[in-house]
C-alpha cells in the first residue's frame, strides 16, 4: 500500500540518485549528461569517491594552480571538468552534491550565479541549522572563517548545475599538491590550505549531513529515488563528455612553460 505524500503536493519533482564511491571522473559525466540530455531536475549524492583526485575547473591553469612535479612524481590524477570554479583534491573524505535543474524549477529565481548560489545557502542552512556557525562566504561555504564546501556552476540557456565538494575529512598530505591560488577570497587573507579549511566531522556525522541534505531538498522538491540504470538511455555516440583526464604530457609541458 502506497502512503501518499501530501507534504509534496504541488512540488516539483527531482529525481535521486546516491551513490558510495562512485569515480569523480563518471559522476562528472553523468552530470552533464544530465544537465545537457534530460529535462528533468535531478539531485545527485555521491559518499566519497575512492582514489585521491585533483579537479580543476574548465578554465583552470595547472601551472598556476598544482605543485606539477609532486603531483607527477606521486601519479596524481588530475581532471579538468566541465564547470567553472576552483581547484580541490577529493577521495574517501569528500561528500558530493549536486543540483541539476531547470530553469523554471525553483521560483523566482533567477538564472544566474548568484542567485543559484544564494539559493542553495539556503537550503544547506536548513542542513546546518543549530551547527556552528554557517554561512556563505563569496562562493564557499563556511564554518565561521573556515572553508568546508566549494562550489562550481554551469548555466546553459534552459538549465543550471550547482556541485559542491564537502570537506568531511581530509588528508593533510595531499593539501600540498595544491598551489596558493592568485585568485583567493578576500576572506582567506592569505591563510594557508590547512589554517583555511576545517573538516565537517567535528560538527555532524557523515551520515546526518547526507540525511539532512535530501529531507532540506524534500522541502522544495517532490523527490523519486532514480538508479543509475535508468539514466542510460543515450549512446556514447549520442553524448561526449567533456571531463576528462589531463595527460602526464600536458602537466609536464605546463611545468617546462613555467620555468621557461
Amino acid at each position: 500500500m502506497l502512503i501518499p505524500q501530501t507534504k509534496n503536493i504541488g512540488l516539483p519533482l527531482m529525481n535521486l540518485m546516491r551513490f558510495k564511491g562512485l569515480p569523480i571522473l563518471q559522476q562528472l559525466h553523468i552530470e552533464e549528461q544530465l544537465l545537457r540530455t534530460s529535462s528533468e531536475n535531478w539531485c545527485i549524492v555521491n559518499d566519497g569517491t575512492n582514489d585521491p583526485t585533483i579537479v580543476m575547473g574548465v578554465s583552470g591553469k595547472p601551472a598556476e594552480l598544482l605543485e606539477i612535479e609532486s603531483v607527477l612524481d606521486d601519479q596524481v590524477p588530475v581532471i579538468r571538468r566541465f564547470t567553472g570554479g576552483g581547484t580541490v583534491i577529493v577521495d574517501h573524505g569528500t561528500v558530493f552534491v549536486t543540483f541539476i535543474c531547470n530553469k523554471e524549477a525553483v521560483p523566482n529565481l533567477q538564472p544566474y550565479p548568484r542567485p543559484i548560489m544564494s539559493w542553495s545557502s539556503s537550503l544547506y542552512s536548513k542542513v546546518f541549522q543549530g551547527i556552528g556557525d554557517f554561512h556563505l562566504r563569496e562562493n564557499d561555504y563556511v564554518f565561521g572563517n573556515h572553508k568546508f564546501g566549494g562550489n562550481a556552476q554551469s548555466i546553459t540557456k534552459n538549465r543550471w548545475i550547482h556541485h559542491t565538494s564537502f570537506l568531511w575529512d581530509f588528508n593533510v598530505q595531499n593539501m600540498s599538491y595544491l598551489k596558493h591560488p592568485k585568485r583567493a577570497p578576500a576572506y582567506r587573507s592569505a591563510r594557508s590550505h590547512l589554517d583555511f579549511i576545517c573538516r565537517m566531522k567535528d560538527y555532524m556525522p557523515r551520515s546526518t549531513f547526507m540525511d539532512k541534505t535530501v529531507e532540506a531538498t524534500e522541502t522544495q522538491f517532490s523527490l523519486r529515488p532514480i538508479q543509475l540504470e535508468a539514466i542510460r538511455t543515450c549512446s556514447e555516440a549520442e553524448f561526449c563528455p567533456s571531463s576528462r583526464f589531463l595527460t602526464n604530457e600536458e602537466l609536464e609541458a605546463a611545468a617546462v612553460a613555467l620555468q621557461s
